[in-house]
């Protein structure tokens, strides 16, 4: 069964919508297509709820996770897709148990059929890299800054209301 959690905890001193929160959503899922784009339905669902654009992180959750299910893909074993929102930078992770392969941003030619998607990471996110975990564990993280959206300024107390 995949585990999933989601938490919003907001600095000390802030308070919600202004800006201090940290987010976060974690999930396992299965090393497959079927995941993969689980990955990426789950990433769209969570910032929607937390009113953060989607576009470009569902592009690099997309990437990222396919390359778990595909290269990083050991029988019986998930991969872990993780988000984090601090401030006005979200930070993508997804860990495989496949730290042996380790991913490298390769010059494709014209007519390969594969092995654009890291160069697809690389023009979406603002930094991306690999952190090496407990053996046989890898994260390949990207990071995106947005802006965040401004506060809807109360009307509690207006006139004329």
């Amino acid at each position: 069964m995949n585990q999933e959690t989601q938490e919003v905890v907001a600095e000390p001193g802030t308070r919600p919508g202004s800006g201090g929160e940290v987010r976060n959503f974690t999930v396992l899922l299965s090393s497959t297509p079927r995941g993969a784009r689980l990955a990426r339905l789950l990433t769209v669902d969570a910032l929607r709820s937390w009113g953060l654009p989607h576009e470009r992180a569902s592009h690099v959750v997309a990437e990222l996770a396919a390359n778990a299910a595909t290269h990083g893909r050991l029988p019986g074993r998930s991969f872990r897709l993780t988000l984090y929102v601090v401030g006005a930078t979200l930070r993508i992770e997804v860990t495989d148990t496949r730290g042996d392969r380790l991913p490298v941003l390769r010059a494709v030619d014209d007519v390969a059929e594969s092995g654009r998607g890291l160069l697809l990471v690389e023009a979406l996110a603002d930094r991306w890299g690999v952190t090496e975990g407990r053996f046989p564990r890898k994260t390949v993280w990207a990071e995106l800054t947005f802006t965040p959206p401004e506060p809807v300024p109360s009307r509690s107390g207006a006139v004329g209301d």
